[in-house]
């Protein structure tokens, strides 16, 4: 089952659902909203496969986008398993950080 992330209406990106369930998880541990942490674990413990950040409150949401921007890329780099396939997986990743600025969210 694949995972979508929509950042924005018309602004989103999908992935495979492991790997949109371990885009989460990244963020789990560390934001500091622990309601929206719970959330984000909810959608991937019960395989809701989607989650719109446009829907979440402002602070969450500039956190979020932190996060991916500053860490996300390199936390793939180090945390998911070598393979033949891993350089297109951290592409795809590096996808969602660039479409946080498609969605107009501030540096």
């Amino acid at each position: 089952m694949a995972g979508l992330i929509v950042l924005k209406p018309g602004v989103d990106w999908t992935a495979s659902g492991g790997l949109f369930d371990w885009t989460l998880e990244f963020l789990v541990s560390r934001l500091s909203d622990r309601q929206v942490a719970d959330q984000l674990q909810e959608v991937v413990d019960n395989n809701l496969g989607s989650i719109w950040v446009h829907e979440l409150p402002p602070d969450a949401q500039a956190e979020i986008v932190s996060h991916w921007r500053r860490d996300l890329v390199a936390a793939g780099n180090h945390e998911l398993p070598e393979s033949e396939n891993k350089p297109g997986v951290v592409r795809h990743l590096q996808e969602l950080v660039d479409a946080t600025y498609s969605a107009g969210y501030p540096d």
